[in-house]
């Protein structure tokens, strides 16, 4: 029987993916046991194998690495989530500590760094793979994020809902999509849409994004047309 910590790996380039089952290997405290190019296949295989430790990226074809870490957490069992990622902006490092995550790395740092981090998440400590300390981690998280930093009257205008869907749209999520992480009907996103572009004087997705991305909403490197 192993004593080794099970590992879920959800992320869409297979390349990396191999490369993070190497240095995983490598080590005789955990073993990778599923792995997941979408979110959908990784939320399946997590009810599944119930991994001790799921690492996932943030730009998934389906769902945001983000939103996939929320739905994790929602899961009736124990579970860490370590993000690691491309993006290495602190929105993004705000929003995955508030999603649940317990580590956060850039991919770059995977091939040194990674283990390490897997030591922390496993212990239930915060890691962050840069000068950050725990301290700030733990500022972030008891403190309002992007909202509160948002002072656009327009975008202020919207429901909550709408700041969800627009979010959504400007990340080149389609609404049959957004439908579908959202459980809600399509039509339904279409009306938000509406509400939205309507509410914002847009007139187009690319001014949605452009929209988006002037106040900070997201990274215009995650949105793919």
């Amino acid at each position: 029987m192993t004593s080794k910590q099970g590992i879920l790996i959800i992320d869409d380039h297979p390349l990396f993916r191999e490369g993070l089952k190497v240095i995983i290997g490598r080590t005789s405290r955990f073993q990778v046991i599923g792995e997941a190019g979408t979110a959908r296949e990784g939320l399946d295989l997590a009810q599944k194998l119930k991994p001790d430790i799921i690492i996932v990226d943030i730009s998934l074809p389906d769902k945001s690495g983000i939103q996939l870490t929320h739905d994790i957490k929602s899961l009736p069992f124990a579970t860490r989530v370590m993000i690691v990622s491309m993006h290495a902006k602190i929105d993004y490092i705000a929003a995955a500590f508030k999603a649940g995550a317990t580590g956060y790395m850039v991919k770059e740092s995977a091939t040194e760094g990674l283990t390490k981090g897997l030591d922390s998440v496993i212990r239930g400590e915060y890691f962050l793979d840069s000068s950050l300390s725990h301290t700030v981690v733990a500022n972030l998280i008891s403190s309002p994020i992007k909202e509160a930093r948002i002072r656009d009257d327009d975008y202020g205008s919207l429901t909550p809902r709408e700041q969800e869907i627009m979010r959504l749209l400007a990340e080149g999520l389609s609404p049959k999509k957004i439908a579908e992480n959202l459980c809600i009907s399509p039509k339904t996103v279409e009306n938000h849409r509406a509400s939205i572009m309507n509410k914002l004087s847009l007139h187009s997705t690319m001014e949605l994004v452009r929209y988006a991305a002037r106040l900070g909403l997201i990274d215009v490197d995650l949105w793919k047309e």
